[in-house]
């Protein structure tokens, strides 16, 4: 999941050494925490969030297979 995700969000910004993705593990689930730069904010989620929303339809669609529940959050550095 993890690896997923940054490549979906490196492949979107303009500053791809900037983003971080921190995974935190419980037993039925897995939160996501992806970190992008400041000018990139914009980009990662799209007007009125669709690009976040589809990043996150993406995510959970590969967690299904792992019976995971996985959670994206977008953080500002």
């Amino acid at each position: 999941m993890k690896t997923l995700l940054e490549v979906i969000a490196k492949s979107l910004v303009d500053n791809p050494e900037s983003v971080e993705i921190n995974e935190v593990c419980s037993e039925h689930s897995i939160i996501l925490e992806l970190k992008v730069d400041k000018s990139d904010m914009g980009k990662v989620i799209g007007k009125q969030g669709r690009i976040a929303k589809a990043i996150r339809t993406v995510v959970k669609a590969a967690a299904i297979k792992e019976n995971k529940r996985v959670v994206v959050e977008i953080i500002e550095s």
